[in-house]
């Protein structure tokens, strides 16, 4: 025998954040959402984060990389992250992180 599903509350509309924070701070959210339906999403277009990375180079190759920076008057490393993207662009074929969707 299947247990009836218990209903969910519907959620209040909110006059501010501060009132959204209070309400959600003395209220348990599985009370008005199934989160067992929900999805792990990635939101692309969102600031992306970034990692600071430490990497050998050529001396000969930065200083070609800073020359070829200096004539597009950018920075070496914004250059550099440039370049990297489209190399993995060309070699995945379309390096998108849009069609990443990640399931819990």
């Amino acid at each position: 025998m299947m247990k009836k599903q218990s209903r969910l509350k519907k959620i209040p509309k909110f006059k501010n954040e501060a009132k959204e924070a209070k309400f959600w701070s003395k209220n348990d959210s599985t009370e008005f959402v199934d989160w067992s339906k929900g999805e792990r999403v990635c939101f692309p277009n969102l600031h992306p984060s970034s990692k600071h990375i430490s990497i050998r180079l050529p001396e000969s190759l930065l200083a070609h990389v800073k020359a070829m920076a200096n004539k597009k008057d950018v920075p070496y490393q914004s250059l550099i992250k440039t370049y990297i993207a489209d190399k993995v662009k060309e070699d995945l074929g379309e390096y998108t992180v849009k069609k990443t969707v990640h399931r819990a």
